[in-house]
C-alpha cells in the first residue's frame, strides 16, 4: 500500500519541481520598482571605438535657445594680438561690475614673455612689450591710470586715447596702431544696488570729465543730485528718486556715442527717440568691441578672453555669489521699480547675455571639432606608421628563416 501511494506521488512532486527551476529562469529577477534602470544606448556603446566617443560628447554638449540672431562673424571673435607691435588692449571701466577684479587680472595674473612691473604700495603697473620696447600694450586704470579721465565712457576713450598714447612719449604713428576695446557687464538690478551702497559709504565720482563733442555737460544739462562734498547715507529712496542720477542706465550711457543724441543736452531730441538712438548705439559698440564679458560668468569671461587674445591666465576666476548687493533685502516692488528706471540697461543686458552665451557654446564648439580632427590626424598618422612597420618585421622574419635553413641544410 505504501509503495503504491509513494510510486503515485512521486511524479506530481518532480514536476512541480521542474515548474519552480523554469519559474526561476522565466520570472524577472526584481520584480517592480527595486529593479536597476537599463543603462541608457549612450552608455552601452561607451566601450566603442573613439568616433562613436565623439559623437556622444558633441551630442551631450547642451543646446543654447538664442534670443537673438547673429551672424558667425559676429559670433567668432579672434584677434591677432601684437604685443610686440603697436597692439593696445583699452579697457573701458563701468562702475560696480567687477571692473577693478578684472582690472587687477590684466596686470597682476597673464603669463607673459615680460610681465607688468607692480611696485608695492602702488596701484599702477608698468605694462612694457616684450623687447625693451617702453610702449605699453595696455590702456586701463592699472596700467595708465585715469589717462581720458575718471571712469572714462565710450565718446571718451574713442576720441581721446590715440592723442593719450602720443602724450605718453611712446613711439610711434598713432594710425599704426589697432585699439582693441574690452569692457565688463553686470546685471543691471545688482549693478544700481551695489553703485548706492558705494555712493552710500562716500563714493562721487565727480572728478569724472564727461567730455562730449570737445566740452564737459555744464552744470544745467547735468545738475548733482546732492549738497556738499558727497552724498553718503543716501537711502535707497532718496537715490531713486533723484531723475537726474548717472547711476540709472549707466551701461547703455556710458557704451553709447553719445554724439549721436546731443551729448548731455536732453532738449535736443524727444526723449523717447533719445533712448532709442542710445540703446542702438551702445549693442552695436558692445557687438564690435574686440571683447566683453559677464560679472555673473566669471570663468566663461576667462574662456573667451584667452581665446579671443590667445593669452593664458595664471590662476582661474573666481566666482562671487555673495556681494554688496546681494545682501541688500528689497521686495518685488522696489526690484520693479530698479528695472523701470534702468529699462535700458536691462534690455542691453539681455542682448549682451544672450551674444556672451552664443559666442562660450560656438568657441567650446569650434575647440571640440578642432580637436576632434586633431586626434583624427594622429590616429590616421599612427595607422600609416604601423603600415610602414609591419613589412620590415615581416622581411626581417623572412631573412631569420631563411639563414636557419641554410644552415640545417649545411648540417
Amino acid at each position: 500500500m505504501d509503495e503504491r501511494f509513494n510510486r503515485w506521488l512521486l511524479p506530481p512532486l518532480l514536476a512541480l519541481l521542474f515548474l519552480l527551476i523554469v519559474y526561476q529562469y522565466v520570472s524577472p529577477a526584481c520584480p517592480g520598482a527595486a529593479c536597476p534602470r537599463r543603462p541608457p544606448a549612450s552608455a552601452a556603446r561607451r566601450g566603442g571605438g573613439p568616433e562613436e566617443r565623439e559623437e556622444e560628447e558633441a551630442a551631450a554638449m547642451p543646446r543654447l535657445a538664442a534670443k537673438f540672431p547673429f551672424a558667425r562673424g559676429e559670433l567668432c571673435r579672434r584677434v591677432r594680438f601684437d604685443m610686440r607691435g603697436r597692439d593696445v588692449i583699452v579697457f573701458l571701466h563701468i562702475q560696480k561690475t567687477g571692473g577693478t577684479t578684472f582690472g587687477r587680472h590684466l596686470v597682476r595674473n597673464i603669463h607673459l614673455e615680460q610681465p607688468c612691473y607692480c611696485r608695492a604700495g602702488q596701484k599702477k603697473c608698468a605694462c612694457h612689450r616684450p623687447g625693451g620696447d617702453k610702449d605699453t600694450w595696455l590702456f586701463s586704470r592699472f596700467s595708465t591710470g585715469w589717462s581720458c579721465g575718471l571712469h572714462a565712457d565710450w565718446t571718451e576713450l574713442t576720441s581721446c586715447v590715440p592723442a593719450a598714447m602720443e602724450r605718453r612719449g611712446c613711439a610711434g604713428n598713432r594710425t599704426l596702431r589697432n585699439f582693441y576695446y574690452i569692457t565688463m557687464l553686470r546685471d543691471p538690478v545688482s549693478r544700481y544696488l551695489s553703485e548706492w551702497k558705494h555712493v552710500q559709504r562716500g563714493a562721487t565720482w565727480k572728478t569724472s570729465l564727461h567730455m562730449c563733442d570737445g566740452r564737459s555737460p555744464t552744470p544745467d544739462e547735468l545738475p548733482t543730485c546732492y549738497e556738499g562734498d558727497d552724498w553718503s547715507g543716501v537711502s535707497l529712496q532718496e537715490f531713486m528718486d533723484c531723475s537726474y542720477n548717472l547711476a540709472s542706465n549707466r551701461q547703455v550711457r556710458m557704451l553709447a556715442d553719445l554724439s549721436l543724441v546731443g551729448c548731455y543736452n536732453l532738449t535736443f531730441m524727444n526723449e523717447s527717440e533719445r533712448n532709442m538712438i542710445l540703446l542702438q548705439s551702445a549693442k552695436n559698440n558692445l557687438k564690435n568691441m574686440a571683447f566683453f564679458g559677464l560679472t555673473e560668468f566669471q570663468r566663461k569671461t576667462q574662456y573667451l578672453f584667452e581665446r579671443t587674445f590667445n593669452l593664458k591666465f595664471i590662476s582661474p576666476f573666481t566666482q562671487f555669489n555673495v556681494t554688496r548687493a546681494s545682501n541688500v533685502d528689497i521686495g518685488e516692488d522696489v526690484r520693479q521699480r530698479i528695472e523701470e528706471l534702468n529699462f535700458l540697461d536691462v534690455q542691453l543686458y539681455e542682448y549682451a547675455k544672450d551674444l556672451f552665451l552664443q559666442r562660450f557654446q560656438y568657441s567650446k564648439q569650434e575647440e571640440h571639432q578642432k580637436n576632434r580632427l586633431k586626434r583624427r590626424e594622429e590616429r590616421r598618422l599612427l595607422r600609416e606608421q604601423r603600415a610602414h612597420q609591419w613589412p620590415k618585421e615581416e622581411a626581417s622574419e623572412v631573412a631569420v628563416t631563411e639563414d636557419y635553413n641554410s644552415q640545417v641544410a649545411r648540417w
